[in-house]
């Protein structure tokens, strides 16, 4: 559906976030596999930082896009290191995006229904929300570990349909993923709003397959 990204708010009944990305910066995941696992990686197999993140994005790209690239026991099994330890280590780093509290509060506030829509594992999702409380603004917590399908796979999207009931016609789905919203457009979600800036290192993506905002917070009026 073309429509604004604004108006496409002000029209859902069901307003559905990603985490990563959309709510929270994801400047702390990317440091969390992309410096800090490769280290502790090098220094676990006697190996140089370049050659163990050479490694690991080989593995990386082996599952990306499937449900064990965003599961912390799938990667504490490969890589033989406390993938989860490693993540509470970093903890200081894990904020939301600009902007995204106040827009929580907002909506929050509506009468429309939100949820929150990850991909993330069960552990990082309960130790986000233990430093940031971003539970505290949604009507629902789904991840897609629950179903057994990552977000990319229409299947994702049939099981979270059977079990919250929501209408693609005026759901709206905010992500910054483009392989979610592609999936998420497959299965009939007609509004869908992509966030180009979901790392708060990294310059503002462009994109003109889906409507976008460079943070959640210009959904509002």
């Amino acid at each position: 559906m073309n429509i604004r990204p604004q108006a496409a708010l002000e029209r859902c009944d069901t307003l559905m976030l990603d985490m990563d990305g959309t709510i929270l910066d994801l400047a702390f995941d990317n440091y969390v596999w992309r410096d800090l696992v490769p280290r502790r990686y090098a220094a676990a197999n006697d190996i140089g930082f370049d050659e163990a993140r050479a490694a690991l994005f080989e593995k990386y790209r082996s599952v990306q896009g499937n449900l064990e690239w965003y599961c912390l026991d799938h990667w504490n099994d490969r890589l033989g290191i406390d993938v989860v330890k490693i993540h509470h280590d970093a903890t200081h780093r894990i904020g939301y995006l600009p902007g995204a509290l106040e827009f929580l509060r907002k909506v929050h506030a509506s009468d429309m229904r939100v949820l929150l829509v990850t991909n993330s594992h069960p552990d990082t999702l309960d130790l986000k929300d233990a430093v940031t409380g971003l539970a505290d603004y949604f009507d629902g917590l789904y991840s897609s570990h629950d179903y057994g399908h990552a977000k990319e796979s229409r299947a994702f999207w049939h099981a979270l349909q059977e079990d919250v009931d929501f209408d693609v016609e005026t759901t709206l789905f905010v992500d910054d993923s483009r392989p979610v919203l592609r999936s998420a457009k497959a299965y009939g979600v007609k509004m869908l709003v992509r966030v180009t800036r979901p790392d708060t290192s990294q310059p503002r993506c462009s994109d003109d397959e889906f409507r976008g905002v460079e943070r959640v917070g210009d959904l509002l009026p």
